[in-house]
C-alpha cells in the first residue's frame, strides 16, 4: 500500500467494520513533516499529538514544521536532514510522533484493534516507529520485505520497557547495533502492551525459519503470492523472462500450504484472493483469512491521490490498465509491481525527463567505506555519484526513486526546480482489472461486505 494510501482515515473504516485495519508506517516521517506544513487540514495531528506522553517533543516539532494556511503555491517542502548511522536524532524523533499519531487517529471513535505495517529494509526507522505506535496501543505488527529476525525480540524489550536494539546492515562490513531507549526521549520506561508480530512470508521454508529461529515469538504469518502489489519475492531457481521482460513464476514460488499449517500459527493468505469467494477459498485452505490490498487502496477512504483514483478507476472501465513486475524499479533489487498509467515514472518519457536526486534516502543501503567507515548509497540516486561508492553502474539501470514518488501517490509530492513536482509511480496486485466491478466512490465498508459475502 505504499506511503500513506492505507491512512489513518482507510484503518479507522476496517477495523469500525470487523477488519483489521492497517495503517502504513513506511516514511511517517515525511508523511507527518508534509502534513504540519500543508496546515495539518482538520487539525487531526495536533489534536492527537496533545495526547503524547512527552510534550516538549511535540511542543518543538510543531514550533519547527507546522504552517497555519499551508505553504505558498509551488512552495517546496522542507525535509529533515538525511539521517545516518550516528545522526538520527530528528528522523527519529518525527517517526516516533508520526506513528504515535497515525496509530491514534487510527483507533479513535471504536474499541477494535489497528495494525501496523512496516518494511524490513527501512531499518533506519524501525525502532522508533514500532515504539510510537505501541505507546498508541498498536494490536499487531506486520512486516515484509526482508527477513524481520530481530524483531520479536526488539517487540519483547519495548514491551517490557526496556531499550531494544536491532542491526543495521552494512554490505561488506560487520552489521551495526541501533539502540532505542525511551529515556532518551524524555519518555518514561514502562511497560506497553506487546503488539502480535506477523512477518510476510512467500515460503514454508522462511516461515518456519521464522518460527522457530526468531529473537522471540511470533503470532502468524501473512502468506503472499507472486500475483500481490507492492515488493514481490523474486523467483525460486533460475531467472527466466517473459516477453515483457517480467520475472517467470511457477510452481516452485506457491508456497506450500501444508507445511505452514503444520507450524500450528494462524496465517492470511495475499495475493489475488480480493474478490467474492477468496475469504472463502483461503478458509477452506487452512488460512484464518486474507489481506487485501487492491480493493482497499481505491476507495474512497484511503489516502490514495483523489485523481489517481479516478484516473485508474475510469480505465477499468473501459480498457483495464496493465500492471507489471518490473526487476529493476525498486532500489531494493526486489521485483516491484508498476501500474502502467500514463503520466506517471510507469512510462519511459515521464522517467527519462526526471532529473535523479536522493533527498529521502529511505531505500539507501550502508556499506562498508575504504576509510573504515559506513557510508550510504542508492541505485536510484545520481549515477556519478553512485558508482563514486562503489556501487555498479549497472545497477542504476531503470532504478526508480520508490521515495518520492510514492508520496506522490498520496498527495505530498516534493517541488523540484523550476516548480515542478515530483511524478506518482502507482503500484498494484495482478487484480488490478477487477476494479471494473466497482463503482467510483465505492467504500471500505463495501469491499467488505463484499469479501465477506
Amino acid at each position: 500500500m505504499g506511503i500513506a494510501v492505507s491512512d489513518w482515515q482507510l484503518a479507522r473504516t476496517v477495523s469500525q467494520h470487523g477488519g483489521l485495519g492497517v495503517v502504513s508506517g513506511t516514511g511517517i516521517d515525511t508523511v507527518l513533516l508534509r502534513r504540519l506544513q500543508d496546515g495539518d487540514p482538520g487539525g487531526h495531528l495536533r489534536r492527537v499529538l496533545a495526547t503524547f506522553p512527552q510534550a516538549s517533543l511535540v511542543q518543538a516539532c510543531l514550533q519547527r514544521f507546522f504552517r497555519s494556511g499551508g505553504r505558498a503555491p509551488g512552495e517546496p517542502y522542507a525535509r529533515l536532514p538525511l539521517p545516518s548511522a550516528t545522526r538520527f536524532r530528528d528522523a527519529w524523533t518525527m517517526t516516533l510522533l508520526g506513528a504515535y499519531a497515525e496509530v491514534a487517529l487510527a483507533r479513535g471513535g471504536h474499541a477494535h484493534p489497528v495494525g501496523l505495517n512496516l518494511l524490513t529494509k527501512l531499518q533506519l526507522h524501525t525502532l522508533p516507529a514500532l515504539y510510537g505506535a505501541m505507546l498508541a496501543g498498536v494490536d499487531t505488527v506486520i512486516m515484509g520485505a526482508g527477513i524481520p529476525r530481530d524483531i520479536p525480540g526488539v517487540l519483547d524489550a519495548l514491551a517490557a520497557g526496556q531499550p531494544a536494539t536491532l542491526r543495521l546492515d552494512v554490505r561488506g562490513g560487520e552489521a551495526l547495533p541501533l539502540t532505542f531507549d525511551p529515556a532518551d526521549f524524555g519518555l518514561p520506561r514502562v511497560p506497553l502492551a506487546r503488539p502480535n508480530f506477523y512477518p510476510v512470508v512467500s515460503s514454508h521454508v522462511l516461515a518456519g525459519v521464522l518460527a522457530r529461529k526468531a529473537s522471540g515469538a511470533v503470532q502468524g504469518f501473512i502468506v503472499e503470492g507472486p500475483t500481490a502489489g507492492g515488493h514481490n519475492a523474486p523467483p525460486r531457481g533460475p531467472l527466466t523472462l517473459d516477453i515483457q521482460g517480467q520475472p517467470v513464476y511457477g510452481e516452485r514460488d506457491a508456497a506450500d500450504l501444508s507445511a505452514i499449517r503444520a507450524l500450528g500459527l494462524p496465517f492470511w493468505l495475499a495475493g489475488g484472493f480480493g474478490a467474492a469467494g477468496g475469504l472463502q477459498a483461503a478458509l477452506a485452505a487452512g488460512a484464518t483469512g486474507i489481506q487485501v490490498g487492491t480493493l482497499f487502496a481505491f476507495a474512497q477512504e484511503s489516502g490514495l491521490r483523489a485523481d489517481l483514483k479516478a484516473a485508474v478507476l475510469a480505465h477499468a472501465a473501459s480498457e483495464p490498465l496493465e500492471v507489471l513486475t518490473d526487476l529493476h524499479a525498486s532500489p531494493t533489487g526486489f521485483p516491484f509491481k508498476v501500474v502502467a498509467l500514463p503520466g506517471t515514472l510507469a512510462q519511459p518519457g515521464v522517467y527519462a525527463a526526471r532529473t535523479r536526486v536522493c533527498d529521502l534516502g529511505y531505500l539507501r543501503e550502508a556499506y562498508h567505506t575504504e576509510q573504515g567507515g559506513v557510508g550510504w548509497r542508492c541505485p536510484a540516486e545520481p549515477v556519478a555519484a553512485y558508482v563514486a561508492k562503489g556501487g555498479a553502474l549497472e545497477n542504476t539501470q531503470g532504478r526508480k526513486c520508490l521515495c518520492n514518488a510514492l508520496l506522490a501517490d498520496a498527495g505530498y509530492a516534493q517541488v523540484g526546480r523550476g516548480a515542478v513536482e515530483e511524478a506518482a509511480l502507482l503500484t498494484s496486485g495482478d487484480d488490478l482489472g477487477r476494479l471494473r466491478d466497482w463503482a467510483p466512490g465505492y467504500g471500505a465498508a463495501d469491499v467488505l461486505r463484499v469479501l465477506g459475502g
